[in-house]
């Protein structure tokens, strides 16, 4: 079996960032800026789904490996597209309820006659790489509790890495590592700690615990949960592991007498074959805004004043880019690459951000930046060694935080945030339409591509998307940016200067990354096509949803296949007549808003990725009660909310749901004159609100 350098070498993509330090720079030269003019379709793969592609794929010997919704496993001939074998894990459509930010993979890892695959379940499952069929499977979680698994795993010596979601919900976060032969566990790290009452698991979760107070976390979990990034340092033998928010967000209620909450937030250096903890650096202590750091991660050397310095470098969630010595934790350097309002900036000495008054959201709710989309999600960023850049999808973006007077935790797959529900009274967008408040929130989120020099800590050219949910990066030795976007074009710039120099309509939005690889001569750019995801689902933008095909593409210098784009077309049935009840629209639009728009969309006005509610039909009304509190389409993920919402709520949200579709209808049955009047003035407001934002 050939070494995971030999590998890249031949032309192959064999994990998930490329190599161990995650750079995701292919050095293949091929396709470069002189012949680019020529990229084109070299074949197309259709999933079966729509629904939130994030997978990066892997490439081996030919072969290439990926995943789809629900934990789907795929294997493709990769000089032709054709399907190989499949594998579906059979997840409980039930349990999509457990998932925050749908119900998305990430990606597969391979080593020898393995493809290793973390299922929405919990499982970790090992494959035939020639067939398919399970060799074993695992259980990694406790299933009276609300986890998920949604990130890819990565191989460490003989073993499989896997992590877990479910923070919002309630859960304690851990990293395991099993024997990639047996699937037994070989190692875990919890990241935060449990009952006080009871002995901590090791000296990390001793030292943890003392930055903790009260019971609150430890009865809800705590969080900290390892979702997504992790990488590898082989010389230094350590596993660098980046961990998720708090459960709940809010610190004040899960840690009311302080504490930085160790390890919230924090990227954390294991002993790769003991999983025993070496250091930690946190980005944001104590966080309450869930300001994750399980970004992306990647492992170079930088000269630093005059020295040969082995870093570290992260983009989390907060604004902050970092640059840490990755041997010892030790911080380097940590500047702002998106605005801000939480923090003025970090101290170098102590590590730590220095918090604003707007960090404070215990009296009154504060409009903070970022969101908790954050100013970089889970979209890999790429390194370019030639021009020294990070190349970071990154995001613009403002939301509320505020700290209710209660807090009840709900079991069973509710999102327990310790926050108001957004849609109260003290929100300015809680009593203007849903049309209007989506567009003005729509201002308020931006996507843009940022060339970033990690030396100098600052940026060096900017690409400003359409939309502001947008694909991962690739860098190549060849001088080019690989971008998917969320209006359903994959584009290259020059890794220089940022000029735009290519760019193909695949008709849907894209969130994952691209990949390269060669076979026979031959350089291919692949990338998975399918609109999803947290802010996929959130918010309304048609435009970048187009024909609705997920797909696996895969494109090489003159190639001309084409791509049928349907122009997805939805017609809306006449809503019921709307209830003019002002009191049920707003308590409805209150516990849609905490029970319903995460994936139905916000303010009532979804994606379609998930059933807008607006289209509903006749009889998906009359049976409105029949879904919602008995879960007659469990099969299909939407399950029952009898536990927490009786007759007299769902009828509030039926009344709410109607409102929003009137609304809509009556846009789409006035005057071309009045919509092009109201859109005229819904855009000034959404940029106003931008502005002084």
């Amino acid at each position: 079996m050939m070494s995971g350098a030999a590998k890249i070498a031949s032309g192959s993509w064999p994990s998930h960032g490329l190599n161990a330090a995650e750079t995701r720079e292919s050095p293949l030269l091929q396709i470069n800026p002189d012949t680019i003019s020529s990229l084109g379709l070299a074949w197309s793969f259709d999933t079966g789904t729509r629904r939130g592609l994030e997978a990066s794929p892997i490439i081996i010997d030919g072969v290439i490996y990926t995943t789809g919704d629900w934990s789907r496993v795929f294997a493709n001939n990769a000089k032709t597209g054709e399907l190989l074998w499949q594998y579906d894990p059979n997840v409980d459509r039930a349990w999509g309820v457990n998932a925050c930010c749908d119900v998305v993979n990430r990606g597969v890892a391979v080593e020898g006659n393995q493809v290793f695959v973390g299922v929405l379940d919990g499982r970790l499952i090992a494959l035939d790489i020639a067939t398919g069929k399970p060799l074993w499977e695992t259980l990694t979680i406790d299933r009276t509790k609300p986890y998920t698994i949604t990130g890819a795993p990565r191989i460490v010596h003989d073993t499989v890495i896997i992590g877990n979601g479910g923070a919002e919900y309630g859960v304690r976060g851990y990293i395991s590592a099993y024997e990639i032969k047996t699937g037994d566990l070989r190692w875990r790290f919890y990241t935060v700690p449990g009952n006080p009452a009871l002995s901590p698991e090791s000296n990390a979760m001793e030292m943890a615990q003392k930055t903790w107070t009260g019971d609150v976390f430890w009865k809800v979990g705590g969080g900290g949960t390892v979702w997504d990034s992790m990488t590898y340092d082989p010389e230094l033998d350590l596993l660098y592991i980046g961990v998720g928010n708090g459960a709940p967000w809010n610190r004040h209620i899960r840690s009311p007498g302080g504490g930085d909450n160790l390890f919230l937030s924090s990227i954390v250096a294991l002993n790769a074959k003991t999983g025993e903890y070496v250091w930690h650096y946190q980005t944001t202590p104590a966080d309450t805004w869930d300001y994750t750091a399980t970004q992306h991660m990647i492992l170079t050397e930088l000269a630093i004043n005059g020295e040969k310095r082995k870093v570290i470098l992260q983009a989390p969630k907060n604004g902050f880019f970092y640059v840490l010595d990755r041997t010892t934790g030790e911080l380097i350097s940590a500047e702002t690459y998106v605005p801000i309002t939480w923090a003025t900036h970090v101290d170098i000495e102590t590590g730590r951000p220095q918090e604003t008054d707007n960090a404070d959201h215990r009296v009154e709710f504060q409009l903070t930046k970022p969101a908790p989309f954050g100013g970089h999600n889970w979209q890999p960023m790429a390194m370019n060694q030639k021009t020294g850049l990070v190349y970071i999808p990154a995001m613009e973006n403002v939301s509320m935080y505020s700290t209710p007077e209660t807090f009840e935790y709900i079991q069973g797959g509710y999102w327990n945030l310790g926050q108001n529900d957004d849609l109260n009274a003290d929100n300015p967008m809680a009593n203007i339409s849903p049309t209007l408040a989506n567009a003005v929130m729509k201002h308020l989120l931006r996507g843009r591509l940022i060339a970033w020099d990690p030396i100098e800590q600052k940026e060096q050219w900017r690409v400003e998307h359409a939309t502001a949910w947008n694909g991962g990066v690739l860098t190549t030795a060849a001088g080019l940016v690989f971008q998917g976007d969320g209006a359903g074009y994959l584009s290259a710039f020059d890794a220089t200067t940022g000029e735009r120099i290519w760019r193909y309509n695949v008709g849907n939005g894209i969130i994952a990354p691209p990949v390269s690889y060669e076979i026979d001569g031959e350089q291919y750019i692949a990338v998975m096509v399918g609109w999803g995801g947290a802010v996929g689902l959130l918010f309304d933008q048609p435009e970048a949803v187009g024909g609705g095909k997920g797909r696996l593409l895969s494109f090489k210098l003159g190639a001309s296949k084409t791509l049928d784009i349907e122009q997805r077309i939805r017609i809306q049935p006449e809503p019921p007549t709307r209830s003019n009840n002002e009191a049920s629209v707003a308590k409805g639009a209150a516990l849609y808003n905490a029970y319903c728009m995460r994936c139905h969309g916000i303010n009532g006005i979804g994606s379609g990725v998930v059933a807008d509610l607006r289209y509903m039909t006749e009889g998906s009304h009359k049976l409105f009660d029949d879904i919602v509190l008995k879960g007659i389409f469990a099969g299909l993920g939407m399950v029952s909310f009898a536990e927490v919402l009786d007759e007299n709520d769902t009828a509030d949200i039926h009344n709410y749901v109607i409102d929003v579709a009137n609304e809509k209808w009556q846009d789409d049955h006035s005057s071309d004159l009045w919509i092009d009047i109201r859109n005229s003035f819904y855009d000034i407001l959404g940029k106003a609100a931008s502005f002084f934002l």
